[in-house]
């Protein structure tokens, strides 16, 4: 939780709040390919990429 805490206090203080888009994205990207690992959902997650 502190590393979420510490990437809004980077975000408000430098002002780069377009980067918080591209990191939800690529976390969510991440975890859909760490859980489709070894599923029944593979195949079709591999087509996307």
């Amino acid at each position: 939780m502190s590393l979420l805490k510490e990437l809004f206090a980077y975000f408000g203080a430098r002002k780069k709040w377009w980067l918080a888009p591209i990191l939800f994205f690529l976390m969510l990207f991440g975890g859909l390919l760490v859980l489709a690992q070894g599923s029944a959902m593979a195949p079709f997650i591999y087509t996307v990429f």
